[in-house]
């Protein structure tokens, strides 16, 4: 039987197997006996008439194309160049755009995540005064579900265990893709090739397979900060906030995560590369004087072994690709559109990515006979036209918004501080309608459907 990605989230989070939405229980059942029937008739082996996907990379929007694509009947190989899971790493959030699409596949992640959803979510200055402020009541209550933060490594784990073991190969690295415009051929470093219907490049922000086959694009841009994440076990801070504070050319972000940890970021404008010989000293030397609890929070982080805080230089995609597909070959996530974490959209916008993708290309049974010469090529076509510009809308908003949190000037850091503060509620909400609204599944020929 399939293994149901909601229980394994639920497991991971909670302690505790739900079951689906009742909305979902019937079409995932059917998934279960349409496997079973082939099962069945192939002595448990799956048919040779089902279109076959390689699967670059097994981050969250690597894993969640492969689970879309497998439960519309696709065989799904996944390599990933890491030889095993990720045990370690930070949070992620997830907005209700990304929840809505994993609501698609069954993915109840906002279940999963119970009362961890913090009461309120905003920015503050480096004092504690609060710039702005939502209640996330308010938010479910426009959006139909508030945002949450889980940790990564365990969402990971849990997508992981939605598919079938043998569809996973750590310690694969690819190396390349032989005639991608006709029948592809997947070349990995440890060998054998896998012919593919398809190749799904969530190889990450640097992706080779983007360099490959589109050579004469600018790259990466760095965007002028570097970034240290964590996490900190700290129960009996009780802290009820996700939030971000503001100084000059500096944040500090703290969120709860379902596990009851904090997941904590901080950034600083600083020349690519730059690397403090302690990155623990040099959190508390640049935060250690700010407000409640984030003193508190820097003093567990003293306690840790260096290689617990991660740091990485900030980088976007320099310029938008001439499209998301080349052949058969589909690129999502950082690997199609890497974004600064300004707005909490590079993971979410991947989720998205890999739902939308799964929904435009065929089904994976092929049935006797059929001819399947266009059906991927055209869909892929459609997928670039449903995500380019929504993807890079989005990229260069998340730039602008990070040069106003890395203001360094006093006058114009006080000026952008008295700007947010004096922006209503309601209307700080409104601007993030198109974001947290916006995920819709096309349909050939008719309105979008939006969740």
């Amino acid at each position: 039987m399939i293994a149901h990605p909601s229980d394994d989230l639920a497991a991971a989070f909670a302690g505790r197997a739900p079951r689906c939405r009742p909305d979902y229980e019937e079409a995932l059942a059917e998934s279960d006996r349409v496997l079973k029937t082939y099962q069945h008739a192939t002595n448990g082996e799956v048919p040779m008439q089902r279109r076959h996907a390689v699967v670059a990379g097994a981050g969250i929007g690597g894993l969640t194309a492969a689970i879309a694509l497998h439960r519309r009947g696709w065989r799904v190989t996944v390599c990933e160049r890491a030889p095993a899971p990720p045990t370690t790493g930070a949070g992620i959030g997830l907005a209700p755009n990304a929840l809505r699409a994993l609501d698609t596949l069954g993915v109840a992640a906002a279940r999963a995540a119970g009362s961890a959803v913090p009461a309120t979510m905003g920015v503050r200055r480096s004092d504690g005064r609060w710039l702005t402020r939502a209640e996330t009541s308010h938010m479910a209550a426009r959006y139909g579900m508030a945002p949450i933060a889980v940790p990564r490594p365990a969402f990971t784990a849990a997508l992981a265990a939605a598919l079938p073991p043998q569809a996973l190969r750590y310690g694969t690295t690819v190396t390349g893709v032989d005639d991608p415009a006709g029948r592809p051929t997947v070349r990995t470093a440890e060998g054998p090739d896998l012919p593919a219907d398809l190749v799904v490049a969530a190889d990450g922000i640097h992706s080779h397979l983007r360099r490959a086959c589109f050579p004469d694009h600018p790259g990466l841009h760095y965007i002028g900060e570097t970034a240290w994440r964590t996490l900190v076990d700290a129960p009996d801070l009780r802290i009820p906030s996700m939030s971000e504070t503001w100084g000059r050319g500096e944040r500090f972000g703290v969120t709860p995560l379902a596990d009851g940890r904090y997941y904590l970021y901080a950034t600083a404008v600083v020349p690519a590369g730059t690397r403090p010989a302690d990155a623990r000293a040099e959190l508390s030397r640049r935060f250690g004087s700010w407000h409640d609890p984030i003193p508190a929070l820097l003093d567990r982080v003293g306690r840790f072994d260096p290689a617990d805080v991660l740091q990485n230089d900030l980088y976007d995609l320099a310029a938008p690709l001439p499209r998301l597909h080349h052949g058969r070959i589909a690129w999502l996530g950082d690997a199609a559109h890497a974004m600064a974490p300004n707005l909490g959209q590079g993971g979410c916008q991947a989720i998205e990515d890999a739902v939308i993708l799964a929904h435009l290309l065929p089904a994976g049974d092929t049935g006797a006979g059929a001819d399947t010469g266009d059906a991927v090529p055209a869909a892929l076509a459609a997928y670039t036209a449903a995500r380019r510009d929504r993807t890079d809308a989005i990229r260069l908003r998340a730039r602008r918004v990070g040069r106003l949190g890395a203001l360094r000037n006093p006058l114009a850091a006080a000026a952008r501080d008295l700007a947010v503060r004096a922006t209503p509620t309601r209307l700080a909400l409104r601007g993030m309608d198109d974001l947290f609204n916006g995920f819709h599944l096309p349909g050939p020929g008719t309105s979008p459907h939006v969740y």
